[in-house]
């Protein structure tokens, strides 16, 4: 009885935990939007259509992750999941440092997925994380969302691949512009990785 009393706190703790650093992530993102008033020029918008999809969805995802994160066991994968949540857990803080620091070295020249261009007056940062990864803030966030899942004992782990795939693509995207936009770009992402250090 105590042993399940145990296992039943350290589930609790390690719910409270992840939701603790998923609200985390959000506030860092919406204080470094107003920290910086008048650094974000208006919006091109392709279509407003789309711009409210893509935020009606970040935000979807993002309620269904405290849904799940604090209430629901989702396809479990082990009836004991010990060293998997810890793998998780250490997954999980690998990808929020990783994405945080990627958006405070990004400070004033971050842009909305939806934005989806280069901005006038923005500029290219290779200082921080960006000395060695070009995008630590997808990179980051693909690392959280396969620890949290891990750490939740999860086969919804496997859905992580939804994400890579559209982030994949959007890096495309985004590097077809930064190679246009800035001269140095091709020389910068020769010398640096996508998502982990030397490796990819």
């Amino acid at each position: 009885m105590s042993a399940c009393r145990g296992r039943i706190h350290q589930v609790t703790f390690t719910r409270l935990v992840l939701f603790l650093g998923l609200a985390f992530h959000k506030l860092v993102w919406e204080f470094m939007k107003r920290a910086q008033p008048g650094s974000r020029p208006a919006r091109v918008r392709p279509s407003s259509r789309w711009v409210r999809v893509v935020k009606a969805g970040k935000l979807t995802v993002l309620a269904l992750l405290v849904v799940q994160t604090l209430f629901l066991d989702l396809f479990p994968i082990n009836r004991r999941p010990g060293t998997m949540r810890v793998l998780g857990m250490v997954l999980y803080f690998l990808g929020l440092g990783t994405a945080v620091a990627g958006r405070l070295h990004l400070g004033k020249h971050w842009v909305d997925l939806e934005d989806s261009r280069v901005i006038q007056g923005k500029s290219l940062v290779t200082a921080g994380v960006y000395r060695y990864l070009r995008h630590p803030i997808y990179g980051g966030d693909i690392l959280l969302l396969t620890g949290l899942e891990l750490a939740l004992n999860s086969w919804l782990v496997l859905a992580v691949s939804v994400p890579l795939a559209v982030v994949t693509r959007q890096v495309a995207k985004e590097e077809a512009m930064l190679s246009q936009a800035f001269p140095g770009y091709r020389e910068y992402r020769a010398r640096t990785r996508r998502f982990i250090p030397f490796v990819l």
